[in-house]
């Protein structure tokens, strides 16, 4: 058996049962003229193509890269559905680092393989991507969005994501501490790549006291220039800290077991993806923690709203507008799982799964 074979073997149980093993369709990409190394998942189109970045990343092996990418794009589904979009559920990963492997043949090679699946998944920016990564794709399809705004497309949607995020976090403060003021709350963000750089200009703006943390140097240097009164804290130490609100905005599975032992926050709130180490054992402990979890998918969704609005053809204004309503829609997931008493992980869920059920109820009527 080949060693790829055996990674995914590994790890197809484990995520069996966490119930995410329930995708439409898993492409490989592999093309040894180029180095490319990829996987594209989709997991659900029941309300339309499947839309979600792609992340360049140094995995581990492949294993660990096909984890990842089915967790991501399992969240894109629920992240479309409680945003209200018509979109489903896609994502892709590129096994590489992304400050030494890509080159525009790389690119160019994954755009034919986006291509070929007929527009049934479209791809956008992520982790280690970025719009001039997003030119070259579009050479090769036409299904990429995220494309620079001389092309004709939205540009880079971390501001909006980051927004979205700001939005989700002024809603947790307002059900954790009575009003949505940020003044004066301790709030470590790690990582300040380009979502998190733009939620640390949210919250010095609003007079938050903000601690920052990153893997790399020149990103923490990046922001240390533009805010002065932000204080670099060492990663490692980082759940010593005390802290009003965690905001994860690096990988996920930052809030697990051992993070949960020491994590002194009342809040978590950031813009990485599946920050529950295991959904539900995790969010059944922060819940009996009494703290104030907002649901990634759901906060972070104004990048996917923003790639949206250049699909739909409307414009970046637009795109804000849906973003702000992130705040409502944090509102109502506290609501709901304080009214039936479940982690508010598993009232997102329900809330996506109920859109999707009715979609796919109407679309089945003849």
């Amino acid at each position: 058996m080949l060693k790829a074979e055996k990674e995914q073997q590994a790890v197809a149980g484990p995520l069996t049962q966490m119930g995410v093993f329930d995708h439409e369709q898993v492409v490989f990409c592999n093309d040894n003229a180029t180095g490319l190394k990829s996987i594209i998942a989709i997991h659900n189109t029941t309300l339309g193509p499947a839309l979600g970045g792609t992340r360049m990343w140094a995995y581990a092996n492949e294993g660990e890269a096909l984890t990842d990418v089915l967790r991501l794009s399992r969240g894109m589904t629920y992240k479309a559905a409680v945003a209200g979009l018509n979109l489903g559920g896609g994502k892709a990963v590129i096994i590489g680092d992304s400050r030494k492997d890509k080159s525009e043949a790389l690119m160019r090679r994954f755009g034919k393989f986006v291509d070929s699946l007929g527009g049934k998944y479209i791809t956008a920016e992520d982790v280690g991507i970025g719009t001039r990564d997003m030119e070259y794709v579009r050479m090769e399809t036409k299904h990429v969005t995220g494309i620079p705004p001389a092309l004709g497309g939205s540009g880079d949607p971390s501001p909006v994501t980051a927004f979205g995020v700001y939005m989700g976090m002024k809603a947790a403060a307002k059900e954790r501490w009575g009003n949505d003021s940020l003044n004066g709350k301790k709030v470590v963000v790690q990582g300040v790549g380009n979502v998190g750089s733009h939620l640390v200009d949210h919250l010095v703006k609003e007079g938050a006291k903000v601690s920052i943390c990153d893997i790399f140097e020149d990103r923490i240097a990046l922001v240390s220039k533009k805010h002065s009164s932000v204080e670099v804290v060492d990663g490692n130490k980082l759940f010593d800290l005390d802290m009003d609100i965690y905001a994860p905005c690096a990988l996920g599975a930052t809030v697990n077991d051992e993070s949960l032992a020491k994590l002194k926050a009342s809040v978590i709130c950031g813009a990485a993806n599946n920050q529950l180490a295991d959904e539900k054992l995790h969010g059944r402990i922060v819940m009996e923690k009494g703290i104030i979890y907002a649901p990634d998918f759901v906060v972070n969704a104004g990048g996917l709203i923003n790639v949206y609005s250049e699909v739909a053809g409307f414009g970046t204004d637009y795109a804000m507008k849906l973003a702000e309503n992130i705040y409502s829609t944090t509102a109502s997931i506290f609501a709901m799982s304080k009214q039936e008493n479940i982690p508010t992980y598993a009232a997102a869920n329900k809330t996506a799964e109920n859109r999707i059920a009715a979609v796919a109820a109407i679309r089945t009527k003849r």
